[in-house]
């Protein structure tokens, strides 16, 4: 048994991202009782126990929707004999392989705050740390102080001791001490947003420098100059508060985007590659390397998840064959 707890505690800590599902309720039979907790990672692997080969399918596949969109999910498994509770919000599912019982799961994704890295001092600086960590932001600042703390002659050196992954948004205000070093630091680096605070006649000559530093175009393009949406701001405070407000769209975006790349293909109906097969009872995705349980069709093989849902196949193959899983 896993100390689901200590787990938990150990990827937040890391900033891994995770989903926590936990058995809230059941009718049997079931093999999973109230209070069984699983850790679902964001490549699918399962530490733990919330059911069998009909209940874990469905839950890694709910966790890592829940991984990208953020938001928890009540699942309903249900067979014969169940009663699924019937409420917005509720996502419902046949429990296909055993003859009874319900279970209802609990899934709630666990993410790493975003990330915002400012490089530089000054009001804006401070207005904007204080603005983003009140909306989720984790905010690293990187200060002259700072810089002279790591034995670096300038903030863009110290910028390479920052961890900084693909969510990472970083925002340089130097205000004209060495901008371009530290903007080209920053477009070298992982971060999906890159912006720095100048006049839009200072960020042309710091897009120059950059070209004749040898920063490739792809990576020039990726720079926000002037960073912050047009809200005609005049002040330090409401240069913050336009850099903020695009940094929200910036992630809110993204965030959309990732979502839509991974569920398009969750929304095909064929196999999703050569070495996975579709369920046509359930409509879980099995590994047919794997699979325990198949039957043999006209149109070639077919797999299932377990040995209810062969079960039912077998009685009556022409109809999952011509309608598909429900």
């Amino acid at each position: 048994m896993i100390d689901w707890l200590a787990e938990a505690g150990a990827l937040a800590s890391r900033g891994e991202p995770f989903a926590l599902a936990t058995v809230v309720r059941c009718e049997p039979p079931t093999s999973a009782k109230p209070g069984a907790h699983a850790i679902i990672r964001a490549d699918g692997t399962v530490s733990g126990w919330i059911g069998g080969s009909c209940a874990e399918p469905v839950t890694v596949k709910e966790a890592l929707a829940a991984l990208l969109d953020g938001q928890p999910r009540l699942l309903v498994l249900a067979g014969e004999g169940g009663r699924p509770g019937r409420a917005e919000g509720v996502r419902e599912y046949t429990m296909s392989c055993h003859s009874g019982g319900a279970l209802e799961i609990y899934v709630e994704p666990v993410l790493p705050r975003p990330e915002l890295v400012l490089v530089g001092e000054g009001p804006v600086v401070v207005t904007l740390a204080r603005l983003a960590a009140t909306v989720g932001f984790a905010v690293t600042v990187v200060s002259d102080d700072r810089a002279a703390a790591a034995g670096s002659l300038h903030v863009a050196a110290a910028l390479a001791d920052v961890a900084i992954t693909p969510r990472t948004a970083i925002v340089v205000a130097t205000h004209g001490r060495a901008d371009e070093d530290a903007v080209a630091a920053a477009l070298r680096s992982q971060a999906e947003y890159v912006g720095l605070v100048a006049s839009p006649r200072r960020a042309r000559a710091v897009l120059a420098a950059l070209t004749a530093l040898g920063v490739p175009e792809p990576a020039r393009l990726r720079l926000k100059a002037p960073a912050g949406l047009d809200l005609a701001a005049g002040t330090p405070e409401e240069i913050a508060v336009s850099i903020l407000a695009e940094l929200v769209g910036h992630r809110r975006r993204a965030e959309g985007v990732r979502l839509a790349a991974a569920a398009a293909p969750a929304a095909a109906t064929a196999p999703r590659s050569a070495d996975e097969a579709r369920d046509p009872v359930c409509g879980m995705g099995v590994p047919v390397l794997a699979a325990r349980h198949r039957s043999e069709t006209p149109a070639g093989p077919v797999y299932f998840c377990g040995a209810g849902c062969k079960a039912r196949f077998d009685a009556d193959p022409g109809r999952f064959l011509a309608s598909g899983p429900p």
